[in-house]
């Protein structure tokens, strides 16, 4: 499901047309065919910066639809979220209404579709070689929901799987990938091998992901490394939801008294 924020909570989109070559396409989904792992138990959530409002058309969601339709191939249930459909306060407090703010999505957002799944990918384009504006708010309240704690006294994200996509026309794929990725990995998250990949064209001002009959989608190496993250992530989630999460020895919360401390960045919470 693809979700903006509506009148009455979320809309639901079908997916598109991922527009790539015949070949690349029949290949896809001949590897989402011969799957013998049930992943059916699992869910996932892209949460896209794009910095178009719906129904405005994204050239982060055409890279998105690519790792969206092998995971729903295999039975992942998926959502997304266009970040920038909602209202969502900068800040590292759970909920800014706390901090004076009239409203704030994020708390549903991150109760409805973040901590129920099991892959959480940050999809972002690129502006002046960095993440999007709402990619690096998102990374800002992810982070303020670290401090929560799961069934094992862990941080919240422990157990859980992150990767990024990203799309642009201009240098700075490896930069926010780099960025993105240690976020996720600092707040908790398990990040797979090869866990990112991207499009920025040729070097210099150019074309976009969808510009020019969908340039984008006719680039073998993107394709080929979104396929393969996506892929890693389902691999990287299954086995850690069968094992049970991260072992819990040596990272409990609850282990470790931290009561002294008055320092309100959730890192430092008990």
């Amino acid at each position: 499901m693809v979700l903006s924020a509506g009148d009455h909570g979320w809309k639901t989109h079908e997916p598109e047309d991922l527009m790539l070559p015949d070949s690349v396409q029949a290949y896809i989904d001949s590897e989402i065919a011969a799957n013998t792992t049930d992943y059916s138990d699992l869910r996932a959530v892209f949460l896209n910066g794009t910095l178009k409002r719906s129904p405005e058309v994204s050239h982060t969601d055409a890279l998105i639809e690519i790792s969206s339709h092998i995971l729903r191939g295999v039975g992942v249930r998926v959502d997304e979220v266009r970040t920038v459909d909602h209202v969502i306060p900068p800040g590292v407090d759970p909920d800014m209404r706390e901090r004076g703010w009239p409203a704030d999505d994020f708390p549903a957002i991150y109760r409805e579709l973040i901590d129920p799944a099991h892959i959480v990918v940050l999809a972002t384009p690129i502006w002046l070689g960095d993440q999007s504006s709402m990619t690096r708010l998102m990374i800002e309240r992810l982070y303020g929901w670290s401090s929560q704690l799961n069934a094992a006294t862990q941080w919240s994200y422990y157990g859980k799987t992150g990767g990024v996509l990203i799309t642009g026309n201009e240098d700075g794929g490896k930069h926010c990938a780099a960025q993105m990725l240690y976020a996720l990995s600092h707040i908790g998250f398990t990040i797979p091998p090869q866990a990112d990949a991207y499009w920025t064209g040729e070097a210099g001002p150019g074309p976009s992901y969808r510009d020019l009959d969908n340039q984008g989608a006719r680039n073998h190496w993107t394709t080929r490394n979104t396929v393969f993250a996506t892929w890693n992530l389902l691999h990287t989630a299954r086995r850690l939801v069968d094992g049970g999460g991260v072992p819990a020895y040596g990272n409990r919360t609850s282990n470790w008294d931290l009561s002294d401390s008055d320092h309100p960045n959730p890192e430092y919470r008990a």
